[in-house]
């Protein structure tokens, strides 16, 4: 029996734990201040959220060419693409936020969609040169280096959001700062162009994206990774907007938004030990009824409140929240990672992003309109956000129901 060395596996591990740690910071304070930086430079309460439908939209259109780019150049190159197109977004909407520019602003927001699409590629390529017993851990311990970014990014943006006259120019400025430092620890990665993980330029017998859409497996895992991740953003867009209108403070936002980023990478130590013990379909399945309590936690507050949301509730709310997203995600991507070969990452992982982040991309624009045009109040627009979850809910629940017997009939037949 051959013993597989994962010793350069964990050495890219603890490299882009680090990167998610602290390029990752910057996601919590765009998510945070997004919405109420948009609301500030728009006219249209129903548009407060599209600089962060913008920064998705913009991960959804680069994951399609970076990921075939990271095929042929390395991992090593995209993720310092995604850094500079960070650093470029923050500061195009630091000039639009100083200018009062909502152009600018979403201009900028797109070019940090590049980041964000190149962020989500730390997770593969975690799994790149791991063996297929550690893989799922690898790409578990990955996103656990969130925690650290759900620690800095709300705290730095307590410190720097009011260092400037103008609210939140500190935030972006300080993002800048944050790419082009990080961008460095992706030198330290061991994963060149034409590693034993990439095909040979004569292996081309990867099926084609129709091909890959016909395997139920990869089918169902994109359904659950697009319903887990469009859910949480759907809600913790809304949620600045959704805790200042109900009468908290941006400081509070804050803080809520740092639980939930822990909530989101904290069972990152485990989640990969969960799927290798029980299979990633029951803890797809777990993460799905979390997410369902969220929205159930969010209205309970309402209710308790006597129509007012308490803070608890919000607290509560993004708490689940995260945590099923951590294991509808994680699973989903695991699932995925399983079920093409090598020679099919650039296809397989590039349409799978593309239609999860377009879906989130659909999400975000939902959020705004239905947390600011919905009702009258805040606290109605907040209870239409959570409703929003159900349909979306069923339909990957159904996925995953329809993929067990699937599967059942195929052992039979």
């Amino acid at each position: 029996m051959t013993v597989v060395s994962d010793s350069r596996a964990k050495r890219n591990v603890a490299v882009l734990v680090a990167a998610q740690a602290i390029l990752g910071a910057q996601m919590p304070m765009l998510f945070v201040v997004g919405g109420l930086v948009g609301g500030m430079l728009t006219s249209n309460p129903c548009l407060a959220t599209l600089p962060i439908s913008f920064i998705v939209f913009g991960s959804m259109t680069t994951a399609p060419w970076i990921s075939p780019l990271m095929q042929r150049r390395g991992r090593r190159f995209g993720f310092v693409i995604g850094a500079l197109g960070g650093a470029a977004g923050a500061a195009i909407s630091a000039y639009g936020l100083y200018t009062q520019s909502f152009l600018f602003l979403l201009v900028g927001s797109y070019l940090s969609g590049v980041y964000m699409s190149a962020q989500g590629f730390y997770r593969f390529a975690a799994a790149d040169t791991a063996s297929e017993s550690f893989r799922p851990k690898a790409i578990s311990y990955v996103m656990a280096g969130g925690l650290a970014s759900a620690i800095v990014g709300p705290q730095l943006n307590k410190l720097v959001g009011e260092v400037f006259v103008i609210p939140f120019l500190g935030t972006y400025v300080a993002i800048v700062c944050l790419n082009l430092v990080g961008l460095l620890l992706f030198f330290g990665l061991d994963l060149p162009k034409g590693s034993k993980t990439d095909p040979t330029p004569a292996d081309t017998s990867g099926r084609t994206r129709k091909e890959l859409l016909q395997d139920p497996r990869i089918v169902v895992a994109i359904i659950c990774g697009m319903v887990s991740y469009a859910l949480m953003n759907l809600v913790m867009t809304s949620t600045p907007l959704a805790v200042v209108g109900c009468g908290f403070t941006a400081a509070d936002a804050n803080d809520i938004v740092s639980a939930h980023v822990l909530a989101m990478f904290a069972p990152s130590f485990f989640t990969g030990h969960l799927i290798a013990r029980f299979g990633v379909e029951k803890i797809i399945g777990t993460g799905l009824v979390i997410l369902a309590g969220a929205g159930a936690a969010a209205l309970l507050g309402i209710e308790v409140g006597g129509g007012d949301p308490a803070l608890w509730s919000f607290y509560a709310g993004l708490i689940l929240l995260g945590l099923g997203w951590n294991f509808g995600f994680i699973g989903a991507t695991s699932m995925l990672s399983s079920s093409h070969s090598p020679n099919e990452r650039g296809v397989a992982q590039g349409m799978n992003d593309m239609l999860v982040f377009g879906f989130v991309t659909f999400a975000s624009l939902a959020s705004g309109g239905l947390m600011n045009c919905s009702g009258g109040s805040p606290v109605e627009g907040w209870s239409a956000v959570n409703y929003a979850m159900i349909p979306f809910l069923v339909l990957a629940g159904g996925a995953l129901i329809w993929l067990a017997f699937h599967g059942r009939r195929h052992k039979i037949t």
